[in-house]
């Protein structure tokens, strides 16, 4: 008998796999959370039924919520992750040398633990000197950290549940005001596909933020759609150039940090950019 997992990615289309093993299956503190064994993607985190990240398709995620804004900074010396506890954001933020500390905060120890024991390959830098682990709300940390990091990464879960306040203007000020006087925040922004309102919304309030605001655009198999956008907020860098420092990636380059930036007719609209 064939086991299939479906995510029901909106009420009218879902994403079904082909299932070879339950890892783990368990209720945490905050959610659902399960490990599967998947025969496309391999091994697969799901929390509270939505795909979080997989094996085969997590680097397209991470390097493009990272590189960005590490590229786009000249000096990078700390750096914040808020969610992501799988460890593949602070994975990729510590392939560069100006790193001195990265912060990660996770409300949900139990994704820690699970990303470390089912996906090594993602969590691996977790253990490294420099990073910092911290179990603890992301909202009330970045609030308690006035003037302390160069760049501000938010890897959050959709916006349901205990990632709901991730998505709020306040917390994009607290973010404005926990950067140092050059900092950037890149934020995920859900799909351009199936919501528009949710990027309208959070492209207007950091654009209410921050003198430089932008989107930008990846391809993410798994996630709904499989165009991903993410938002960035600049205090001064022009988040389209980068610095070029060579980087060991499998889906990020220098010609695909300026072409994310390059957005479809329909996406300019999204973001007030219709006819540019």
């Amino acid at each position: 008998m064939e086991l299939w997992y479906t995510e029901k990615q909106t009420n009218n289309l879902g994403m079904t796999c082909l299932v070879q093993e339950t890892l783990c299956n368990f209720k945490t503190e905050f959610q659902q959370l399960a490990v599967l064994e998947t025969a496309q993607f391999g091994k697969m985190l799901v929390l509270d039924g939505t795909v979080q990240t997989t094996e085969r398709d997590e680097f397209v995620y991470h390097e493009m919520i990272a590189h960005i804004a590490m590229q786009a900074h000249p000096n990078p010396k700390k750096v914040l992750v808020v969610g992501g506890g799988d460890g593949g954001t602070i994975r990729e933020v510590l392939k560069y040398a100006a790193v001195e500390s990265a912060t990660l905060v996770e409300i949900d120890e139990a994704v820690i633990e699970a990303s470390k024991k089912f996906l090594p390959k993602i969590s691996c830098a977790l253990s490294d000197p420099r990073v910092n682990v911290l179990v603890a709300d992301g909202i009330g940390h970045v609030k308690l950290s006035p003037g302390k990091y160069d760049v501000i990464l938010v890897d959050s879960t959709d916006p349901v549940g205990p990632a709901i306040g991730l998505f709020a203007e306040e917390f994009y000020a607290d973010i404005f005001k926990a950067l140092k006087k050059d900092g950037m925040l890149v934020a995920q922004t859900e799909s351009p596909f199936f919501n528009c309102e949710l990027i309208e919304n959070v492209y207007a309030r950091i654009g209410r933020i921050f003198p430089l605001t932008k989107l930008y655009l990846a391809s993410i198999p798994t996630y709904p759609s499989g165009l991903w956008s993410f938002t960035v907020g600049s205090k001064c860098y022009e988040p389209e150039n980068c610095r070029q420092e060579p980087v060991n990636t499998k889906y990020y380059n220098f010609a695909v940090h300026r072409g994310a930036f390059c957005l479809p007719n329909f996406v300019k609209e999204l973001v007030g950019e219709k006819g540019k």
